[in-house]
């Protein structure tokens, strides 16, 4: 069990070595937190096909004893997850129908995703890809020179978005290695990597990792996944500051979630909290339908009217885009 002692401690250690001691049962997790199990609709059943993940890093954001705290709810397996949802099903935004190779998503003119890997720092219960059959979908050192070869092939596409699970979970050689590859391919201008290390597990932000992003000689772009503002603590800050100051262009995509960062207010301190470390607010997602996660919708109408109320109160950099993601549509469809 964690007390103030073992987490001063955790945070001296190095990034591999905080995700091993991730929570990784619901009775660890409340402890810390404080929190009555009595007290609280949690679901083991809601584990088995997707686990428990919380690194101490985002669970110390968390504030303890209070049951209804936007973080914990992104996090904590509950009742609501076994619910069925009509139109809710295990591959929302259509990955598996844009599958070109093992782990190569071509679904936008110019732009692959790959796959990189299905592991993650933490499991957030809303995730659209919780159902995604990682095992047979992802780009392993097996399936990567048909990865390869597939961007060789294709002269018009400019981008490459490292995706997965999170990419920033694999280690700086492999990281590395995929980096040098995609710098081979004359035609592709710029690398796009989707990650929430940055935030929920800021410790992965090394010298070593900067000097693989700041060492391609291709743009980078870091798109980071905060929701809320209190996921961004001192470390986190430090974690941006370090990518910022080193020239790395960053973003962030947010997902509207229900009791998490549907207010106006939550939404603005948000947008401002991530400018003031140079992240410029990029998209506001309507919930994605994937199956055990339509607790957290929001409709659209609400999500307009946020969108309304962000404009009122901020410039216009930082109100994020509102869009949703259409199975088979040629692009993100912009919402307002």
């Amino acid at each position: 069990m964690f007390d103030h002692t073992s987490e001063t401690l955790h945070f001296t250690k190095n990034w591999q070595q905080q995700l091993t001691e991730a929570f990784n049962n619901i009775e660890d997790l409340c402890h810390y937190l404080q929190l009555a199990l009595e007290d609280l609709p949690t679901s083991v059943s809601a584990t088995k096909n997707f686990p428990l993940r919380v690194p101490v890093s985002f669970a110390a954001s968390i504030q303890k004893g209070n049951p209804n705290d936007p973080l914990l709810r992104q996090v904590l397996p509950i009742k609501d997850e076994l619910s069925i949802y009509s139109g809710f099903n295990n591959d929302p935004v259509g990955d598996l129908a844009s599958t070109v190779e093992v782990g190569v998503l071509h679904k936008y003119h110019g732009r692959v995703l790959l796959i990189n890997t299905g592991s993650c720092a933490i499991n957030c219960r809303y995730c659209f890809r919780r159902n995604f059959p990682y095992s047979d979908s992802q780009l392993s050192k097996q399936y990567e020179d048909s990865g390869i070869q597939y961007l060789n092939e294709h002269t018009e596409v400019s981008e490459v978005i490292l995706s997965g699970g999170d990419p920033l979970s694999l280690n700086d050689e492999r990281l590395k290695s995929i980096v040098q590859k995609l710098n081979a391919i004359k035609h592709l201008k710029r690398i796009r990597i989707h990650t929430r290390l940055p935030i929920v597990l800021p410790a992965r932000i090394t010298e070593s990792l900067i000097t693989t992003l700041t060492g391609s000689t291709q743009q980078v772009v870091l798109v980071v996944h905060c929701n809320h503002a209190n996921e961004i603590n001192v470390r986190v800050k430090n974690a941006l500051d370090l990518l910022r100051n080193n020239g790395i262009n960053l973003f962030n995509q947010s997902v509207l979630l229900k009791d998490v960062n549907d207010q106006p207010n939550t939404l603005c301190d948000l947008s401002e909290s991530l400018f003031a470390h140079g992240v410029i607010p990029y998209y506001l997602h309507l919930l994605d339908k994937a199956t055990g996660t339509g607790h957290f919708e929001v409709s659209e109408t609400i999500a307009k009217e946020l969108i309304k109320q962000m404009q009122l109160r901020l410039p216009g950099y930082l109100v994020p885009k509102l869009v949703k993601e259409q199975a088979g549509a040629l692009s993100k469809q912009t919402v307002l």
